[in-house]
């Protein structure tokens, strides 16, 4: 694939990758905020979905792109598109529309990479240094300080046990992605999760919602931002840097998530980020680095 030649290049900075994935990632924060003015959640969630989806598939006959070959691959395919897009997402959002907050919710996903390095030694067999370690709980102390402010009270015991249902399929996929779907292609295995992630989203809302859409133009602007930055271009990047480093590593560049967000919008509602957030950046970003030390 030539996404995949280009980040091999041996002149592309080390660096280039997770911080591509990371501005993408948190962009999508800013993206899904615009489009749920215009839509519910599993709706707008389906519609990003549905579009990433059917983009692979072109992308993949146009270029000749492999598909699996067995069933049992494209099975291990469709159960990270299951964890990771449908578990993630549909739990995350029926948690916030049962009353836990965005900051708490923040909060609990933040976990993943202390349950992705504490499921890495038993499903990977790597081993998490204690240098590792120092620095996911020093990055989950940066992320803490960012989103504190944003906890208040709220939510029900299935509205958190939701959340952490998201939790679990962020984690489980990461995993599941690096021991049986190293060798996937991006564009065929891509559109097989997207297809996954698409139905799952659909049923739930066609039951839980009205699917009324207001097809404005900031609206279809944001779905096409999701669907193409972030379940097509932040997706196959943190594939990609799976399939390169150990899931430990790559777990923690999450920490940087919700502080770059919260940069983001700050920049985005013209206002200067607070002291306590620049703060917990600093702290999440020395967990990361001592994260991914070597």
């Amino acid at each position: 694939m030539a996404l995949e030649a280009v980040i091999r290049a041996p002149s592309l900075p080390r660096l280039s990758l997770p911080l591509a994935f990371i501005i993408l990632w948190s962009s999508g924060y800013i993206g899904g905020a615009i489009g749920l003015k215009y839509a519910e959640p599993f709706t707008m969630t389906f519609l990003r979905f549905f579009m990433a989806g059917s983009l692979l598939l072109i992308i993949a006959f146009v270029t000749g792109a492999p598909w699996p070959r067995s069933w049992k691959k494209v099975g291990h395919i469709a159960v990270v598109g299951l964890l990771m897009q449908a578990v993630q997402f549909g739990g995350l959002y029926s948690g916030m529309n049962n009353g836990v907050s965005a900051g708490v919710s923040a909060l609990i996903v933040g976990l993943m990479p202390i349950f992705v390095a504490l499921g890495a030694g038993w499903v990977l067999n790597e081993r998490v240094s204690w240098r590792q370690w120092l620095g996911l709980f020093l990055g989950l102390g940066g992320v803490t300080m960012v989103v504190w402010h944003r906890i208040d009270g709220g939510g029900d015991l299935r509205g958190y046990l939701l959340v952490g249902l998201a939790l679990s399929g962020i984690t489980a996929g990461t995993l599941y992605q690096k021991r049986f779907c190293g060798d996937m292609d991006l564009r065929t295995g891509g559109f097989i999760q997207m297809s996954v992630g698409a139905a799952v989203l659909l049923v739930l809302a066609r039951q839980t919602e009205t699917m009324a859409i207001s097809w404005t133009p900031e609206f279809v602007a944001s779905v096409g931002w999701l669907a193409v930055m972030n379940s097509i271009g932040a997706i196959s990047l943190l594939f990609l840097m799976i399939r390169r480093g150990e899931a430990t590593r790559v777990a923690s560049l999450f920490y940087l998530i919700p502080p770059v967000t919260a940069v983001m919008a700050s920049f985005v509602l013209a206002e200067m980020p607070s002291a306590t957030t620049m703060l917990g950046f600093t702290l999440a970003a020395s967990g990361v680095y001592l994260s991914n030390r070597r």
